[in-house]
């Protein structure tokens, strides 16, 4: 069984000094191949960094480069043409983390959604697909991109946690979604359980985004309490349970389904 993580935080300060260890434990758990999240632009050029340095192969690890919409209000005049030359790199296969967070308005919202439109127009330009963040912003987040739709190659909704009228709308407008240890949460989750079924084979991808969101169904427990890419395989449980589907089901339809929307080579 092959799975893959297609958000993972590994630049994120509490994954320091432990990047092999943290990806050993995830390759043996069958996670082989993952997409490290670009969330500025300093932090999408150490997701390069760790690729380069950690996946001589260029088989097994991938990233995203992108400004988290917490920190649109980083944006200057030089955010583009750094973010160009990073997403002409091989190993970096998708635009983002961006989109449009009213949850905790971290960046002004007028600043976030011209960020959003930025990451969009490179998107159409190198012709790469979006990783997209959303949280409280359903709407506006559909009304933007509709203008640029038909023209982005494909784009995912990361950690959905929405209800149902968003999920069908995002459904709509032929996005993905992404599917992480949310699911797992019976105090704020479990509107999720009925959901997860309309998603159709071929829309449907997971990720940890580790360290953050670890599965609460998960047994035993890490002492420090911190996610990391081996404990998708409570992701993938929890998910087939609501769905109906075998484990080995669910993996092979969402191994496939990341693989052709990040572009990535299939490992034998």
């Amino acid at each position: 069984m092959q799975l893959i993580d297609i958000g993972v935080n590994l630049t994120n300060p509490s994954f320091a000094d432990k990047h092999q260890a943290v990806l050993d434990r995830a390759y043996a758990a069958g996670v082989c191949q993952l997409v490290l999240t670009g969330t500025s632009v300093e932090g999408s050029e150490q997701a390069l960094e760790l690729c380069q340095r950690l996946d001589e192969s260029g088989q097994r690890l991938f990233a995203t480069a992108g400004i988290h919409p917490h920190s649109a209000s980083d944006w200057n005049a030089d955010s583009a043409r750094r973010l160009r030359s990073l997403l002409k790199e091989s190993s970096v296969v998708a635009v983002g983390e961006c989109g449009l967070d009213f949850n905790r308005d971290f960046s002004p919202r007028p600043q976030q959604e011209k960020v959003l439109e930025e990451h969009l127009a490179l998107a159409v330009e190198l012709q790469l697909p979006v990783f997209l963040h959303e949280r409280d912003a359903s709407q506006r987040l559909l009304e933007i991109l509709k203008d640029y739709r038909d023209q982005l190659p494909a784009a995912v909704v990361h950690c959905f946690t929405g209800e149902q009228k968003a999920l069908f709308s995002y459904l709509d407008l032929d996005l993905h979604i992404g599917i992480t240890g949310w699911i797992c949460d019976e105090r704020r989750g479990t509107h999720l359980h009925p959901l997860v079924k309309e998603i159709k084979r071929g829309r449907l991808m997971l990720e940890s985004d580790a360290p953050y969101l670890l599965p609460r169904t998960l047994r035993p427990k890490p002492k420090n309490g911190r996610n990391e890419p081996a404990y998708l395989t409570e992701v993938l449980r929890e998910v087939a349970l609501h769905r109906g589907e075998s484990e080995d089901d669910l993996a092979a339809h969402t191994t496939a389904c990341a693989r052709a929307f990040f572009n990535l080579p299939t490992l034998v």
